[in-house]
């Protein structure tokens, strides 16, 4: 059987990277790896064929070759899912969507022949067995979150890692916390599972193997959801790493009870982390109780944010506004914040009800859901609910606090302060082709045809004279701050 995966095209969100791509070369951040684990899964006498759309289009060659069509998406990639499938139903092939995205579209079934919703170990075999016997059930659905020992190593065959800025691979699923708009928790649930050291290795060494140099993205939504096992896989990760004289550096997603513990700070330093990703949320205490994120209440969000940083680990971090606690200054606070603590890439997004999650409940209780599913883009000006807040004065402050941290000089200003606070010499690299090649690409696009040059000139050359120890570090960043401006002023632009 000719199984033909399909993963749809990130949409312009701030977590796409998709206009700094261009800069280094690549057609997209990361590879699509939920969908190399699925084939990894299917019987090894099956053909198989995967088309990320982000890195080429999906052709009528390929659907034509295809006995069945295999999606998987998060809720973002909903439309383009849609629209994906509609085209292969067209052509009458069988389609099979799976992933995140199954969870919280419960119309799914009305455009897709089989719907599998969970995690895909315990299920793919007998959908496979089902497909070939042609007796596929309309849902698949997992009875339980399997252990994550029975995951294979992803099929990286299926792609041209040259494509791609950043290699993924995941550690663990869940997170212990209780934010009440996470849907992380309904999905994947409070107890963390993690692959043992020996697995990740693994799948390090099929990565070298596959010549692939540069930066990892562990994938986990908490990558220290089970401290004492995460504490047992460092080790052997700083150890492999090092032998091999530092093939890759890594970054990944935490809880902010991270600061709390030097040991494993320690521990990533020494593996070679240089960037985590924190869900801070807000600076208003009332609001971070509200959503019951009381780990970030424990302890002082500036203070936790520079000892991270202090260990050579740049703070990437998301924030809210919407939430019912919000006081009216929360914009001027959310933006001096930002600013205070020297955190470049700060994602900034309006409160959603995401479908299942426990704030998506309470507000269908309190009937305040405008809509019973919302777009899974935190830039959607779109509310599927009924705010406190004046739903107007909401948005306009949403769009100011945007407009004002990544105004270029706010932007470099944070950059600064980061670099300036940053250890000295902790990522050294062996600069490549494609590293000039961004260089020259920044220069040209920011610096001689972008609408801030003076801020850029003025960045550029302050990084090259004081901040020498990491001016590799510091054209990354201007690169990413103009992803982060294109879409800043996209937004602002659809409104005018």
């Amino acid at each position: 059987m000719n199984a033909l995966l399909i993963y749809p095209e990130w949409p312009d969100t701030y977590w796409s990277f998709k206009h700094a791509m261009s800069f280094v070369g690549k057609r997209s951040a990361y590879p699509p790896l939920g969908l190399l684990t699925v084939s990894s899964l299917l019987p090894p006498h099956w053909k198989k064929r995967l088309v990320d759309t982000n890195v080429r289009p999906l052709t009528e060659a390929d659907l034509k070759w295809a006995d069945v069509a295999m999606l998987s998406g998060m809720l973002i990639h909903k439309t383009e899912l849609l629209q994906i499938l509609a085209r292969c139903r067209a052509r009458g092939l069988r389609t099979v969507i799976g992933g995140p995205v199954t969870s919280s579209v419960l119309e799914l079934p009305r455009h897709a022949d089989h719907v599998v919703i969970g995690e895909a170990e315990e299920i793919v075999a007998d959908l496979a067995a089902d497909l070939e016997q042609g007796t596929a059930r309309p849902i698949y659905q997992a009875s339980e979150r399997p252990l994550l020992a029975k995951t294979p190593l992803p099929d990286l065959s299926l792609i041209n890692l040259k494509h791609y800025n950043s290699m993924a691979i995941q550690y663990s699923r869940g997170c212990p916390f209780n934010c009440e708009f996470c849907d992380i928790i309904e999905i994947y649930g409070r107890k963390v599972r993690t692959k043992s050291p020996q697995q990740v290795i693994a799948e390090l060494e099929q990565l070298h193997d596959y010549k692939w140099r540069g930066s990892v993205f562990i994938v986990d939504d908490n990558f220290i959801g089970n401290k004492k096992q995460v504490k047992a896989m460092l080790p052997h990760l700083a150890e492999w790493n090092n032998g091999l004289r530092k093939p890759y550096t890594f970054f990944t997603e935490a809880s902010l009870n991270l600061a709390d513990d030097i040991e494993l700070l320690q521990m990533m330093k020494d593996a070679h982390f240089f960037r985590v990703f924190l869900g801070i949320e807000t600076p208003v205490e009332e609001s971070l109780k509200e959503a019951q994120k009381f780990q970030n209440t424990r302890r002082s969000l500036m203070d936790s944010v520079k000892l991270i940083q202090s260990y050579g680990m740049e703070v990437m971090a998301g924030f809210i506004v919407g939430f019912d606690s919000d006081p009216e200054e929360i914009f001027d606070r959310q933006v001096e914040f930002i600013q205070k603590s020297g955190i470049p890439l700060a994602m900034v997004g309006l409160l959603s009800a995401l479908p299942g999650t426990q704030l998506w409940r309470r507000l269908q209780k309190e009937g305040r859901l405008l809509v019973e599913e919302c777009s899974g883009n935190n830039m959607d000006l779109s509310l599927n609910f009924i705010p406190k807040m004046d739903p107007q004065r909401l948005i306009e402050g949403y769009r100011s606090i945007l407009k004002r941290i990544y105004h270029p000089d706010a932007y470099y200003e944070r950059v600064r302060r980061f670099l300036a606070e940053s250890p000295h010499g902790l990522h050294p690299k062996s600069h490549s082709f494609s590293d000039y090649r961004a260089f020259l690409r920044s220069m040209v696009k920011q610096g001689l045809l972008g609408d801030s040059r003076r801020s850029y000139w003025k960045f550029v050359l302050e990084a090259a004279l004081r901040y020498r120890h990491s001016f590799d570090q510091a054209i990354t960043l201007a690169i990413m701050g103009y992803h982060f401006q294109t879409l800043t002023r996209m937004l602002e632009e659809s409104d005018s």
